[in-house]
């Protein structure tokens, strides 16, 4: 419900990802009345969608602590239960960042040795298996190096698991790559996993600049969520500049335009290959059980490739296996009771959420 362009997008994802994958059924919330008649417009929908009536919806204004507050008959509350009480393999919002993140953390709770979970993206790279995994992209706009090297050994999990690179490589995002630049946590961060890298069972490639986000120097990139956040949006919109830049040159003259004709299949390759659309979802990582957010703006395609990802993930017992592998490094990365942290969590997220 709370995406720009409302539920009637999120109802045409839902219907892409039925006609791609028939075992693929749904539980939707939000106002019946408003979901219904949607619904009923879709055939290939036909008893497969079960409505959950939510009468309230969280709103990207709203600040996350009062949804905490009073959010229990929100739409996005209700999604996060079905998931805690197994109703659920995996929730998909385009809604509010902030509030999804920390109804996450309260209703599902951190997987142990967890401090912060982190929103984990795909980039399009060069490297062979055609994504580079990235986080943290927004969950939280400062990390601490104990932060970044929880971060990397979640992103480890992820690539191997859901890329099956048996050992990724691990870059940590600085100004430069010599180790004397940086602030004074990335330093720290950087030894930390550099400590790490065999226990984690991955290769640290030390520090990576912007230009190594869709390289083949790292498999994973490791930063916190203000830079992560700038850099995935920023990544976007230039996607979105070449597709429009390159419609403009082709359009140009008769011979441009024979040209366009010409090269029809590759120009449909590369759309394919940088359209943000296909790789929208973020992955919540660090906490027990599968939520991914879709871009607020998506459409019905990237809605539905969101579903597609948290249909993968749940598939894989993903969940499952990156907390066994985080457990494994609980012992230095520490532990905190997460409940009484939670509400002063909320707090601080509001100032973030304030100036992000």
């Amino acid at each position: 419900m709370g995406g720009d362009a409302g539920p009637s997008v999120v109802v045409a994802g839902l219907a892409e990802s039925a006609k791609a994958n028939p075992d693929l059924d749904f539980l939707l919330h939000g106002p019946s009345a408003e979901l219904e008649p949607l619904v009923a417009r879709r055939k290939v929908l036909a008893g497969r969608v079960e409505i959950r009536d939510a009468a309230e919806v969280v709103r990207m204004e709203d600040k996350p602590s009062h949804v905490m507050r009073h959010g229990q008959n929100t739409s996005m509350w209700s999604a996060l239960e079905a998931v805690r009480g197994g109703e659920a393999s995996g929730a998909v919002s385009c809604g509010n960042t902030g509030a999804l993140m920390l109804l996450s953390m309260l209703r599902l709770r951190k997987l142990p040795g967890v401090d912060r979970p982190a929103i984990a993206v795909l980039w399009p790279s060069r490297n062979p298996q055609g994504f580079n995994v990235m986080l943290d992209v927004g969950a939280d706009v400062r990390a601490d190096a104990r932060d970044l090297l929880q971060y990397a050994l979640m992103g480890a999990s992820y690539a191997r698991n859901g890329q099956n690179l048996e050992r990724p490589r691990i870059g940590l995002l600085n100004v430069g790559t010599e180790e004397h630049k940086g602030r004074a946590e990335l330093k720290q961060a950087h030894g930390l996993i550099a400590q790490f890298a065999d226990k984690g069972q991955f290769d640290y490639v030390g520090f990576v600049e912007g230009s190594d986000i869709p390289g083949d120097v790292a498999d994973v990139i490791v930063t916190d969520g203000f830079t992560g956040n700038v850099a995935i949006k920023t990544g976007e919109g230039t996607a979105n500049l070449i597709g429009d830049l390159l419609r403009e040159a082709f359009r140009y003259s008769p011979l441009s335009r024979l040209a366009s004709v010409l090269a029809l299949t590759s120009m449909q390759r590369l759309k394919k290959r940088i359209d943000p659309r296909r790789v929208n979802g973020g992955v919540f990582l660090g906490l027990n059980g599968t939520v991914v957010k879709s871009h607020g703006s998506a459409d019905a395609t990237g809605v539905s490739s969101a579903v597609k990802l948290a249909f993968q993930l749940a598939q894989s017992g993903f969940t499952e296996r990156l907390a066994a592998r985080v457990a494994h490094t609980a012992d230095v990365t520490g532990t905190d009771d997460a409940g009484a942290a939670i509400w002063a969590e909320a707090e601080k997220t509001d100032e973030k959420e304030a100036g992000r």
